[in-house]
């Protein structure tokens, strides 16, 4: 099986009133089955912080522009996947570049749009995050962020 790299950014984006916007990966795509934040990766010649704008945009509809974005910790994680183009299997070793996106609106005032690989998207309180089926990855970020604890 052929090994692709890729950098990727991701967005952990909040509600005022406190809550996580999680959803899942398109079939076929890395961690499957398992909530994740919304991201993509980053395009040649392209910086992280406008992939990530780019990527929200795309998967959730919410544009980030007027919203706070601080840097978060940076992660790595290998998964498997189904290219969408060609149809083969890859292994993808990924670098996560992690934004923290706090949004100006209660969870149940944000209009969501979910399209492209992203979809099923919804928002958890934070205290539900512990025992959520959440990536490996978004797991890493939340713990090492202390954002949940273990």
């Amino acid at each position: 099986m052929r090994t692709i790299h890729r950098d990727i950014a991701g967005g952990f984006i909040f509600s005022k009133d406190g809550k996580l916007l999680l959803g899942k990966n398109r079939k076929g795509g890395v961690y499957e089955g398992s909530f994740v934040v919304p991201g993509g990766g980053v395009d040649d010649g392209e910086t992280k912080e406008a992939a990530l704008r780019r990527e929200m945009l795309e998967e959730t509809g919410i544009d980030t522009n007027t919203a706070t974005v601080t840097p978060l910790y940076q992660s790595s994680g290998e998964h498997e996947k189904t290219l969408r183009d060609t149809g083969e299997r890859v292994s993808v070793k990924m670098k996560f570049y992690n934004y923290r996106i706090d949004l100006s609106l209660n969870a149940d005032e944000v209009v969501i749009k979910t399209e492209d690989d992203w979809y099923q998207s919804r928002w958890f309180l934070i205290e539900e995050l512990k025992n959520a089926n959440l990536s490996e990855p978004t797991r890493n970020t939340l713990v090492e962020t202390g954002i949940i604890k273990e």
